[in-house]
């Protein structure tokens, strides 16, 4: 507080941009920024846009929106078209496991992934220094989607739609800044269709099936850790060293994780954080219930054609698409 102020202020240096306190404030003082408005401007503009749709969305928008339906709506509106960015997920894990391979190799040894929530970086770099060098360099499945799409298609923009008010913050960071252009949340997304007399659940199937389900169900806590130990398994078979993942949700058993870790009692070498309770399905932002978001997106993960991402056709056409960059830049697309 400043001097002679007694009113409540934000630190920004502490903020973990989780979001919670927005529906805390008693006065509804507290907001996110909604990026709608100038988003709009490029899809009036004739401006190449790409949605890139969050594996939370399943179940979002209700039961009978399938992931063809939200395309189509989202074309409706001016996008050009729509991704998953549970395929980019995919490729994040691939990432992963073989940083895993290489990096864990002794009992005492471990790694502390960064994949998806922006609140649990927040929290390690802002809290917990000490850990950042144990820190995967692999950035998450929102960055690598903006990224990839533009270096695909030079010159267009790209909107990541999720649950999560931290991601708008991602997407401004000086490291990450660029790829990703707005953001916006489920519930304002509703808002966008509710205003233009959108009924999605009338909508055409336009389906273009993009991801395993190992990449879909990064969206509740545990699934990331799932998917970089099957693709491990895959990858590394034998391994002396054996994986052994421990997750927590929320901020509170986060920062109790990461002390664990600071005084050595941690017996796990793959650590997976994430800031809502549930993971991305307990986002602020979301339009149900956590419980009915996790069963959503179960229920979406076990429709997949393929159970991880070597499997996944997908990855492999656009790894190829992408091959003939070279290998600096190539990984420039997935680091930080």
């Amino acid at each position: 507080q400043p001097s002679g102020e007694s009113r409540p202020i934000i630190d920004n240096g502490k903020c973990l941009s989780c979001g919670k306190c927005i529906p805390r404030c008693p006065l509804g003082a507290i907001n996110d920024k909604i990026e709608f408005i100038p988003m709009s401007r490029f899809l009036d503009s004739g401006t190449l846009v790409y949605a890139a749709v969050a594996p939370a969305a399943a179940g979002q928008f209700g039961r009978g929106v399938t992931m063809g339906k939200l395309r189509s709506a989202l074309k409706s509106i001016g996008f050009a078209d729509m991704v998953e960015v549970a395929l980019f997920a995919d490729m994040v894990t691939l990432k992963e496991a073989d940083e895993f391979n290489k990096l864990v190799k002794s009992e005492d040894d471990f790694l502390i992934t960064s994949c998806c929530c922006p609140v649990w970086v927040n929290l390690l770099v802002r809290h917990y220094g000490t850990l950042y060098e144990r820190l995967t360099k692999t950035v998450s499945p929102m960055i690598v989607s903006g990224r990839v799409m533009k270096t695909i298609f030079p010159g267009c923009k790209t909107v990541f739609i999720g649950p999560c008010v931290a991601k708008k913050t991602e997407a401004k960071h000086p490291e990450l800044k660029g790829a990703v252009d707005y953001v916006l949340t489920f519930s304002e997304l509703a808002e966008v269709f509710r205003a233009l007399d959108i009924d999605l659940e009338r909508m055409p199937e336009d389906n273009k099936e993009q991801s395993s389900s190992g990449g879909r169900t990064y969206a509740r806590t545990g699934g990331v850790s799932e998917a970089v130990r099957v693709t491990l398994e895959r990858i590394a078979p034998g391994r002396t060293v054996e994986f052994k993942a421990i997750q927590a949700d929320g901020v509170t058993e986060c920062k109790e994780l990461l002390d664990k870790i600071k005084s050595g009692s941690l017996k796990a070498n793959f650590i997976e954080g994430m800031g809502c309770e549930g993971g991305c399905v307990g986002g602020p932002r979301t339009n149900i219930d956590t419980a009915e978001g996790r069963k959503c997106v179960e229920e979406y993960g076990s429709r997949a054609s393929f159970t991880n991402p070597i499997d996944n056709i997908n990855v492999r056409q656009l790894l190829k698409h992408l091959e003939d960059l070279e290998k600096e830049h190539f990984d420039r697309l997935l680091l930080r």
